[in-house]
């Protein structure tokens, strides 16, 4: 009888001891699917890092931006490809302070405090294309900071306090270069007073270093008159490069469209300025642009010739302002436009609209909103389609036909003329009646 218990108390050990193994083995199991299910997912926040790591287009991005940093980690992933450190608190680059990420296309590190740059900071980054110090508290810098990026091709430094002196003659001299265009734009003198304002890009290197030349009231060229259209204002406006370069000028109490915009700029934000009209050619030189918000700016005209050359631009956002009407001709220019934001502004419905309607409906590939008759009275919450379409049902058959309710899509512009020309006609020597009911 003994043997029998010992025997059953063996067995029943057995299948305890084989039913913990065979749990502890499923667990396993089970936390290796997970893990291998987490690793093959893209994470956008990877642990132990205080900033998001992402891919965009195939491409690694690190974005610390206003993190508060006073120095780059060396625990950030070594295939970084674009790194974005701007608004952070960094005062100096090291030696070597980059030097492990070898695969670096771009560094952002504009609005920092950035003092001091040592000779081999950027040691290693062979392959980068893009460095952005812009906004800084950078006073010199030699040209052979930059010997250890040959692929360099877009620098901005402008917004720091230069003291254009000997110490910054090989600087200037290499951004002189004529291959070396994108390099250095937009960056000025600030010390001495006498070379105040003058551009890195054209100050002539030979003055940085003598100082009778500098004393000599015949050798400073004259500032612009105040009269002259403005430069860019940098220090008003921001630019970003990724993922598309950008200038965003909003909420800078602009009065006006900065003049000397980078031709390269896709997107521009103007939002929430005071600029109430737009000239002709406001944009002539930005032939790239593909987005412009002028949002909330009290906007009240805009010359048929203000989005001339804007035949790349796919979305415009004018709404919040005081528009009532456009001009004929002022969209002739947006070929590829596929959003426009029209919302809050006090349109007012009589002829001067028929424009805005007609080009709408033959671009009937363009989404926009917000067209809604605020004035005058009698047609107030109309939409303009419903306005449009009572102005032709009003006129006397036998002088017009009835419009159609929807626009020919195929008329051409020669065609609208004489419409246009009819309708005034008509207008002069018919008698309109209006029902309200």
């Amino acid at each position: 009888m003994q043997v029998v218990t010992v025997i059953i108390l063996l067995l029943l050990c057995k299948v305890s001891d084989f039913k913990k193994t065979r749990n502890r083995s499923l667990r396993n199991s089970e936390r290796d699917r997970i893990l291998r299910k987490s690793s093959s997912t893209v994470k956008r926040n990877a642990p132990g890092l205080p900033c998001d790591t992402y891919t965009y287009l195939h491409e690694k991005y690190l974005d610390c931006q206003e993190r508060k940093l006073i120095f780059v980690s060396s625990d950030w992933p070594d295939d970084l490809k674009h790194m974005l450190l701007a608004r952070n608190r960094i005062r100096t680059l090291k030696n070597n302070m980059f030097s492990k990420y070898k695969v670096l296309k771009s560094l952002d590190l504009q609005q920092n405090d950035i003092s001091k740059i040592e000779s081999q900071a950027f040691f290693g980054l062979h392959k980068l294309t893009t460095l952005l110090l812009q906004h800084n508290q950078i006073k010199s810098l030699s040209e052979e900071v930059f010997i250890y990026m040959p692929m360099l091709n877009y620098l901005r430094l402008y917004d720091n306090p230069w003291h254009c002196n000997c110490e910054l003659e090989t600087l200037v001299t290499m951004l002189q270069i004529p291959a070396n265009r994108n390099l250095g734009n937009y960056a000025k003198c600030v010390h001495p007073i006498e070379l105040k304002n003058q551009k890195l890009k054209q100050i002539k290197a030979d003055r940085l270093c003598g100082e009778e030349e500098r004393q000599d009231p015949q050798s400073i060229r004259k500032e612009k008159p105040e009269g002259m259209k403005p430069e860019f204002d940098s220090s008003l406006c921001h630019i970003y490069v990724f993922p598309v370069p950008t200038l965003n000028c909003k909420r800078k109490d602009l009065k006006k469209v900065p003049g000397n915009i980078p031709p390269d700029i896709v997107k521009l934000d103007l939002s929430n300025n005071k600029i109430r009209q737009l000239r002709a050619k406001e944009f002539e030189d930005v032939s790239e642009l593909k987005i412009l918000n002028l949002n909330s700016n009290g906007l009240a005209y805009i010359d048929p010739a203000a989005f001339s050359g804007l035949s790349n631009l796919e979305e415009l956002d004018l709404s919040n302002n005081s528009l009532q009407n456009f001009d004929y001709g002022v969209l002739e220019d947006l070929y590829f436009l596929k959003i426009l934001w029209l919302r809050e502004n006090p349109w007012r419905c009589d002829y001067n609209i028929h424009y805005l309607f007609y080009w709408l409906k033959h671009h009937y590939n363009v989404h926009y909103n917000g067209l809604e008759c605020k004035m005058p009275e009698e047609y107030k919450g109309w939409s303009v389609g419903k306005y449009v379409r009572s102005y032709y049902e009003e006129c006397p058959k036998d002088k017009l036909p009835i419009y159609p309710e929807n626009f020919d899509l195929d008329k051409d512009d020669e065609e609208w003329e004489r419409h246009k020309e009819s309708v005034q006609t008509v207008k002069k020597h018919g008698v309109i009646v209006t029902v309200i009911g």
